[in-house]
């Protein structure tokens, strides 16, 4: 895009990486899909296990729920058009929800788009959050993309990229894929077995329950009393049987048939029914690829945390933090260029309530040490100096 060009501080020469063209060349220039199915991942991972939903909903909405700074140089600025930007990213979305539809689009695909809308003047007006399944990345023999495909009830959209710089109007972010040069890899992926093992389980506890909590039993036919049963009267007798026994509102019926039959009981135990264990290890799996304590997704008894508080501030201290810095890189990389030179984004951590503990044994250590002056002081914890302040 041309505003691009204008406002992107480097000599416009073109470059190429050395391996790309060898990179693209199985490609050839096409559409490359992304390799899983992101509806399967979607429905499967996050619409039927509260697990992934949870593990989603707690990294998401931490990061949406983090306040925005942004600095010329050094000097922070109260006010300026990318904050408010940020702030309301669009018309119908406010900056939190748009930002935990980003989170979560990368957390559930391994790969989130954000498009910028710009005016006549070039200036950054909207930012909108594209679905990754509509989206396809078209790389040229060079190994460099050249556009981005969007794709929505048959209607395309080519939104290219500079030749020159790379730029677009399309920022991709993407998690690392060891065996994908350009899609990201969901943390789902790593964690579907378990996803697998812990649906199923559920689906399984699910069933026993609507049929009275035990499973089928056999039906023995005693062959010395009379003659062997048809194949219809076996059909008929299977069919009386389904009527009669199963479903959870006939638990607990008596049932009673006529002939020389004898049931052979295979209920199980209640403790052969307990697959609580078992869905607690899938929990853990699919917590630990999410980088979520266990305690925050309602498995109970974990002793690797102390306590809840403690949890909390290992899930922003080891994951949303990263995120946030990860997030953060790129933007300062895509969309403040947009805006002018030397500004930097960054995050206010004083306003995270889970830090508060980092954040307190870092002021406690700075008040007790005997080699800093009070301003030093101030300026380490975020504060201003004071006049006569320059002495220990």
């Amino acid at each position: 895009m041309n505003f691009l060009k204008s406002i992107w501080p480097y000599r416009l020469t073109p470059k190429s990486s050395g391996v790309a063209s060898y990179i693209a060349y199985n490609t050839l220039g096409k559409a490359v899909w992304t390799p899983r199915n992101y509806s399967l991942l979607a429905d499967e991972g996050y619409q039927k296990n509260v697990i992934v939903y949870r593990c989603v909903s707690l990294i998401a909405r931490g990061v949406g729920s983090v306040p925005w700074l942004l600095y010329d140089h050094d000097h922070e600025l109260e006010r300026h058009p990318l904050l408010d930007l940020l702030n309301c990213p669009s018309p119908r979305q406010a900056g939190s929800s748009f930002m935990e539809s980003v989170i979560g689009h990368l957390l559930l695909a391994g790969n989130a788009y954000i498009e910028a809308i710009a005016d006549r003047t070039g200036r950054v007006r909207e930012l909108y959050s594209l679905r990754p399944d509509r989206m396809k990345v078209i790389p040229n023999t060079a190994g460099m993309v050249t556009a981005f495909e969007y794709e929505v009830d048959g209607r395309k959209r080519l939104l290219e990229t500079d030749p020159v710089t790379g730029n677009s109007s399309v920022l991709h972010i993407k998690n690392f894929h060891p065996l994908n040069d350009w899609y990201g890899m969901s943390p789902i992926e790593a964690a579907a077995r378990s996803i697998d093992q812990h649906n199923v389980v559920a689906e399984h506890n699910l069933a026993l329950l609507q049929n009275g909590g035990r499973p089928s039993g056999a039906l023995m036919f005693k062959p010395g009393n009379s003659q062997s049963m048809s194949e219809k009267q076996r059909d008929s007798l299977r069919d009386d049987i389904h009527r009669i026994y199963e479903g959870h509102n006939n638990a607990g019926k008596i049932m009673v048939l006529e002939g020389d039959f004898d049931w052979k009981e295979m209920g199980l135990s209640p403790k052969d029914l307990d697959f609580i264990e078992g869905k607690n290890i899938s929990a853990r799996e699919i917590s630990q690829a999410f980088g979520v304590p266990p305690m925050l997704v309602g498995i109970s008894g974990d002793a690797t945390f102390a306590n809840y508080k403690e949890a909390r501030y290992h899930l922003w201290e080891d994951t949303i933090i990263p995120l946030m810095e990860f997030l953060i890189a790129e933007f300062n990389l895509w969309l403040c260029p947009m805006f002018g030179d030397k500004l930097r984004l960054s995050y206010d951590v004083d306003a995270i309530p889970a830090l508060a503990q980092r954040r307190e044994a870092l002021w406690s250590k700075i008040q007790t040490s005997d080699f800093l002056t009070i301003n030093e002081k101030r300026q380490a914890v975020g504060y201003g100096p004071l006049e006569n302040g320059d002495k220990i």
